[in-house]
This record gives C-alpha cells, structure tokens and sequence, in this order.
C-alpha cells in the first residue's frame, strides 16, 4: 500500500505560441492604423456691415488696471494709489460711460492688494465680473 499523496502537476502556459499571436496582433494594429492630422485652426469669413463702421472696435477696447511686479498700480498707463483708485474710477466712468476695464495684474500680486482693488471697483459701480483678469507669469517657468 503506498500512502504517498500523487504528486500534483504544475500547470504551464506555453509562452511563445502567446508571443506570436501579439506580434501578429501588432502588425494588424499598425497595418490597419490611419493617421489623421488633426486641424486646429478653422477658416471663417466673417460678414462685414457698412452700418456699424468703426464702432464695434471701440467698444472692445478696454482699459487695463496695472499691477507692476513691484506692486505699483496704473489705470490707463497713469500710475494711482490704491487708495485714490475709486475715485479715480469714478471720474472715470462719468468721462466714459462705456469704458470696460481689464485687470492685468502681476504673478506675485498679494491678495491684499487684489480685494483693495475689487473693493475700489465696487466703489466706483463696476461689477468685478465684468473686469477679466490677466495675470502676466514669468517665462522660463522659474
């Protein structure tokens, strides 16, 4: 009587009839494969009307509220305190009824100076949605 336990097989996978369905499946892949470039840039020629002429360029002309790098604030390339901004907006809009103002402001901007900034043109009765913000960020990625 033997009472050794049969000896179990190990099962095996033979590797390299699998190796060659993949490189047929590679081929295939690559055989069929179409390459397509893409177009990004898409051609549209835009009506023209005589009727608004040159008005549509100055309503999209807008007036930047500069933040230098070394926190110093311009509105329309003159420099202002951020204290005497509100007032400044002010006279601002009764000047320019329509003026839209762009806020472009330094990468380092604290926030500080920001909320100041929000709160002038709250002051003055510009919504800050309506005043998109730009933010210069330095090249080179540093």
């Amino acid at each position: 009587m033997d009472l050794r336990k049969p000896r179990r097989r190990v099962p095996t996978i033979p590797i390299v009839s699998l190796v060659d369905i993949l490189v047929i499946l590679l081929i295939f892949f690559i055989a069929t494969t179409t390459f397509r470039n893409r177009k990004t840039h898409l051609k549209v020629s835009l009506p023209e009307s005589k009727a608004m002429g040159g008005e549509a360029a100055e309503q999209d002309v807008r007036i930047a509220i500069t933040v230098t790098a070394d926190r110093k604030l311009f509105l329309a390339d003159e420099p202002v305190e951020p204290d005497a901004l509100a007032d400044a907006l002010t006279t601002l809009r009764s000047q320019k009824a329509n003026a839209k103002l762009e806020l472009e402001a330094d990468e380092d901007t604290p926030l500080g100076l920001l909320v100041k900034i929000w709160d002038a043109l709250r002051a003055a009765g510009y919504s800050v949605n309506d005043v998109p913000a730009r933010i210069e960020r330095a090249v080179g990625g540093q």
